[in-house]
């Protein structure tokens, strides 16, 4: 039995070591060096706990002689704890220091720039994330929202602003938090190892759905990322069917057209998201529901329900409306 305890303690423990949304798993050099610092300071940490117990252990268990006169000194045993009382100071200001000296490298590996292949601005909103794919050339940048696509091995340079309030950007695998502050522009470098698929959070509180401000990071081949790309610079494809022509009528006809975009349509707003190739993505509402036409459907009709206090309004629609709508924006690959 108390094997069992012990093993269900330790896979408890030790299932936050791995996961898409972990900082002790690094899929990066920047994530990599977090890593390490962490170990490290356990490391030593533990060291130190251990010394101070079997130093607790020791003055608790020894026994001492008894004193006629408890008011008497031993000088020979005054000096001995004064040297290990010195001994404990002197071994403090060296791990503070080698600590302080392991963090401030780990900071200037975390914080090195090199030229990126890929530049992205990001936008922080009460609660969802804005991401502009920034080129040369206007007519070649790719706007999205709560998912960003980057090539594998290939330096990535996010800037970061906030339209509201203070969040903070946070994509444990691969790099470390920056925060995102009004009227601030900050900077964050990281590279992708590995290809695959890994969670990023909001890390700073920044009003009621904070815990609901997610996002993915999808790191491919070149080749993959480039084809990624060129999907999202096409316009949405204009429906080739009544239902989804019917959801189109709808959503340029109701407070939907005020606030998104929808690239091929006249609706042309920034308020929202972009939804051009809305169904394309993992998730809806900053991770909190996967894609589907009935989560979409969801949506639409109660925002407030799954996510209290979001900015979208309600929007009343009639059955066969909230179905053609559905269908519409599911279709925008």
């Amino acid at each position: 039995m108390l094997r069992l305890v012990i093993a269900g303690a330790l896979v408890s423990t030790l299932s936050g070591c791995s996961g898409w949304q972990s900082a002790l798993d690094p899929q990066g050099p920047q994530a990599k060096h977090l890593a390490d610092l962490i170990w490290s300071f356990a490391a030593i940490c533990t060291v130190i706990w251990g010394l101070v117990m079997i130093a607790l252990a020791v003055a608790l268990l020894r026994r001492r002689s008894e004193r006629l006169d408890p008011l008497t000194t031993d000088p020979s045993s005054e000096r001995t704890m004064l040297g290990v009382i010195g001994a404990c100071v002197a071994a403090t200001a060296v791990i503070v220091m080698a600590l302080t000296v392991l963090s401030y490298f780990s900071q200037r590996a975390l914080f090195a720039k090199s030229a990126p292949a890929v530049t992205m601005q990001v936008t922080g909103y009460q609660w969802w994330w804005d991401i502009r794919y920034q080129e040369p050339r206007p007519d070649q940048s790719v706007t999205t929202a709560n998912e960003i696509h980057i090539p594998v091995g290939e330096p990535v340079l996010i800037k970061l602003q906030s339209a509201d309030v203070i969040h903070s950007f946070w994509m444990p695998s691969l790099a470390g938090k920056m925060d995102l502050i009004t009227g601030q522009d900050n900077e964050l470098h990281f590279v992708a190892d590995r290809p695959g698929i890994y969670r990023g959070q909001c890390a700073e509180f920044c009003g009621l759905q904070h815990a609901k401000m997610g996002m993915l990071v999808i790191a491919s081949s070149r080749e993959e990322y480039q084809a990624w790309r060129d999907a999202q610079l096409k316009p949405a494809e204009r429906p080739n069917d009544a239902e989804r022509q019917k959801g189109l009528d709808v959503f340029l006809s109701r407070p939907c057209v005020m606030c998104h975009t929808i690239r091929g349509t006249p609706a042309g707003s920034r308020v929202g998201p972009d939804l051009t190739h809305l169904a394309s993505r993992r998730y809806i509402a900053a991770g909190t529901l996967p894609m589907s036409r009935g989560n979409l459907a969801a949506w639409i009709v109660d925002p407030h329900g799954i996510k209290p206090g979001v900015n979208m309004p309600l929007t009343k629609l009639a059955p066969d409306e909230l179905e053609a709508l559905a269908g519409y924006l599911a279709g925008l690959q």
